[in-house]
């Protein structure tokens, strides 16, 4: 064994809070997921028929099981804006998937995913993991950029890879960061939320 150190953990920085997901966030986090189901459009959450409810529960079971960390995703503010989890917890090949990521609308193109991003991937090397890995639907264009434009490798499609709510087969992209590409793409992610930051200061008041 590898004596990796993940474990659940509130993650923050001057951008975002993560927290673990608990049963004080059910309300909040079914409000925001429910207000616009097309964010769920290439994830397996049939939120638009079934409500975000089962999901809640769903990722409450596997937290208890040991198989996920699910974090609340918060703005500075306060407010959930999304979700970002731990997953597929290889612990004797100090491997993580990090993924069942969404945000709200409001929250896309903003500081929050760089920023959850940093403080999970800064937990998870900080922990003792070597490799953390990525998946999205071969048709998400906008997850398989956001991960190019991280720093991640890309490293090919497993074809008909896992079934989709509505039945249809999907093809998944995988990305990966390990130890060594670590200290770039934290250099990389800092860089751009410094620029986010100056735009901000300079945006008329």
């Amino acid at each position: 064994m590898t004596g990796i150190k993940l474990a659940a953990a509130t993650l923050s920085n001057a951008w975002v809070r993560l927290e673990p997901l608990e049963e004080r966030h059910r309300a909040e986090m079914i409000v925001a997921a429910e207000a616009d189901p097309g964010i769920f459009r290439h994830m397996p959450y049939p939120v638009a028929e079934h409500g975000f409810a089962p999901s809640f529960d769903w990722l409450l079971a596997e937290r208890a099981a040991g198989r996920w960390i699910p974090h609340a995703v918060m703005a500075p503010a306060g407010e959930i804006v999304g979700q970002s989890c731990y997953l597929t917890i290889r612990e004797r090949d100090a491997g993580v998937e990090m993924g069942g990521t969404w945000y709200v609308r409001a929250a896309q193109g903003t500081a929050i995913n760089p920023a959850a991003k940093l403080a999970l991937l800064d937990h998870a090397f900080a922990s003792g993991i070597e490799r953390v890995e990525f998946k999205t639907d071969a048709l998400n264009t906008q997850s398989r950029a956001a991960l190019s434009k991280l720093g991640a490798t890309f490293e090919g499609v497993h074809r008909r890879h896992m079934r989709r709510p509505n039945g249809t087969w999907r093809d998944s992209a995988y990305f990966s960061v390990i130890r060594e590409d670590w200290p770039e793409v934290r250099a990389r992610l800092e860089a751009r939320l410094a620029l986010k930051r100056d735009a901000n200061h300079q945006s008329p008041q």
